[in-house]
């Protein structure tokens, strides 16, 4: 397997934008998980051939940052935040009611692939607290209550 023509142009062209290979690493993991939800180990090597770097620098940058998934991820992530601003506005109610609902744990997918779920230790939404991250989209959502997780989550068990 190799990655598809349509990819390998768009990291050129971000080597070229970005002015060199390295300056485009983390566009190119993006770009990679966009179109598959994840990078793989396989995709990881792709992209380091690709973009003309040692697969260990790619690896670094891609363990680095925590929105690169090296494992594979449900349909829709919520980055669920554990901030300061969240835990004081009740997060641990909306945590727990969501975990049961779910029935998964932090860093577990549902058993459909539907949901993963990631607590982050902050999601910016401080005025929304508390608040998660939902989507491929990475939609700012909140505040969220435990009673309100049906409307957020629609069919989900």
């Amino acid at each position: 397997m190799s990655l598809p023509a349509e990819l390998l142009i768009r990291i050129r062209h971000a080597i070229a934008e970005h002015g060199g290979p390295r300056a485009a690493m983390l566009d190119t993991l993006r770009m990679i998980q966009q179109e598959e939800g994840w990078v793989s180990d396989e995709r990881l090597r792709e992209a380091a051939d690709a973009l003309g770097v040692e697969i260990a620098e790619l690896e670094s940058i891609a363990t680095f940052y925590s929105l690169i998934f090296r494992y594979p991820v449900g349909e829709t992530v919520i980055l669920l935040c554990d901030g300061a601003s969240c835990w004081m506005n009740n997060a641990d109610a909306v945590r727990e009611a969501l975990m049961a609902r779910l029935r998964i744990g932090y860093g577990e997918t549902t058993a459909d692939g539907k949901y993963t779920l990631i607590n982050m230790a902050c999601v910016g939404g401080c005025d929304r607290a508390p608040a998660a991250v939902i989507g491929r989209d990475r939609r700012l959502v909140g505040p969220l209550t435990p009673e309100g997780l049906a409307q957020l989550l629609g069919d989900a068990p």
